[in-house]
């Protein structure tokens, strides 16, 4: 009987000491915006390369619409955009009568736009202190809180990269007391050269590869911090990156009657409002439509998890991956925004540190129930940060696999 309570005594202490050092774990979570998940498999990345050796390799699934603001909200509440306000980069919202938009200042520094809890307000809630740079929402006051630290994205001049890169060093060599144990950082490419010249064009790769080094030198910096070996570094990313051309082109008013609509709202997907009388309709004719998807309200496909937000309009149009629907075709050679189980909506996903496992490429299942979604981030946070997470649409179960 002695020996047997010394066994449970022995698996208690070693419990808590694991506990413990979860709770002295430092956490660093990188969105490079746009980052597809195969770039490494075409571009010099040596980085990406080493940490899917050291580390955690994954392809991982953004949530409809696979678009910036939408997704980098769901990493940060995991709630899918249906659920977590943003429905989309711009959208209308009949409670406020009035349309959100990014470059909209009064609309996007309004936290009722914003659903709901970031993980800096989850981990600030239960003592644990957070430092963000410009990641989406957190210079909003949501639940009228603000991250321990953050930079507002409106302050100018903006953060060059390598400013950023030491900021996130410079919070993590603050005195214990001050120091914060999540540091979430954004980095807006390489999405911009994907979207001006393509995802597989000659600048893409060259401002891809400038990333890698640039986290490489992050990487580095971090790890000989006296913290060092107690940080984990996770590299994430928003949506993919697909071509398009203006061959491939749907025009509005070319396939809707003016005068059938109330208003019609962003692209990828588009949100129709619809006059009374004319939803069926209107429906039916864009159902004719070659190489468009067209649902009504509430009746989107399971698997996309949206469509049911009052921000969304009577008809929901998504095009092909590839195809553009819109008032003009834009000038840009790549976009994004498509169903998030198209192969180039992807994100890469790497992590390392001493929560995750060394070497490990977690399992894919192309098709409807991907298993590693970005809506599982927010629970994964809380695992590493040692918290409580709020209701959320996420799960650890789906990435546990990951963790030592």
């Amino acid at each position: 009987m002695r020996r047997v309570l010394c066994l449970i005594l022995v698996a208690v202490l070693s419990l808590t000491t694991a506990c413990q050092n979860k709770r002295d774990n430092y956490t660093v979570i990188i969105s490079l915006d746009g980052s597809r998940w195969d770039y490494a498999d075409y571009f010099d990345m040596p980085l990406f390369d080493s940490l899917a050796t050291v580390g955690v390799k994954a392809r991982m699934e953004p949530s409809f619409p696979s678009s910036t603001f939408p997704n980098h909200y769901t990493m940060a509440t995991g709630l899918v955009p249906d659920h977590n306000g943003l429905v989309n980069n711009s959208f209308w919202n009949p409670e406020t009568n009035h349309g959100y938009a990014i470059k909209d200042a009064e609309a996007r520094f309004d936290p009722r736009y914003y659903l709901g809890e970031p993980i800096w307000v989850t981990a600030q809630n239960q003592g644990v202190k957070c430092g963000v740079v410009y990641w989406v929402g957190s210079d909003i006051p949501i639940q009228g809180t603000y991250p321990t630290y953050y930079r507002h994205w409106d302050e100018v001049p903006h953060w060059s990269f390598e400013e950023r890169c030491d900021e996130i060093v410079r919070l993590l060599s603050l005195p214990k007391k001050d120091r914060p144990r999540l540091v979430m950082g954004y980095f807006d490419e390489p999405d911009h050269q994907g979207h001006v010249h393509g995802p597989m064009s000659v600048e893409c790769k060259e401002m891809a590869e400038m990333m890698d080094s640039l986290m490489h030198s992050l990487y580095l910096r971090l790890k000989a911090l006296p913290i060092g070996d107690k940080i984990n570094f996770i590299l994430a990313g928003d949506h993919g990156m697909t071509d398009i051309s203006p061959e491939r082109f749907i025009g509005w008013y070319d396939v809707i009657p003016e005068e059938w609509i109330e208003r019609i709202v962003g692209n990828l997907p588009t949100s129709i409002w619809v006059k009374e009388g004319y939803v069926d309709s209107l429906y039916n004719r864009l159902s004719q439509v070659e190489h468009l998807n067209v649902w009504k309200h509430g009746e989107v496909p399971e698997y996309l998890h949206y469509g049911t937000s009052n921000r969304l309009g009577d008809l929901i149009v998504s095009p092909d991956l590839g195809w553009q629907f819109n008032f003009s075709p834009s000038k840009s050679r790549g976009t994004h925004g498509y169903d998030c189980k198209e192969t180039d909506m992807m994100v890469a996903f790497r992590a390392v540190g001493p929560d995750f496992k060394v070497g490990y490429e977690a399992p894919f299942t192309p098709g409807e129930q991907s298993s590693f979604r970005n809506i599982d981030l927010y629970p994964l946070l809380c695992e590493l940060l040692g918290i409580k997470p709020a209701p959320v649409d996420g799960t650890l179960d789906r990435i546990q696999n990951i963790l030592r």
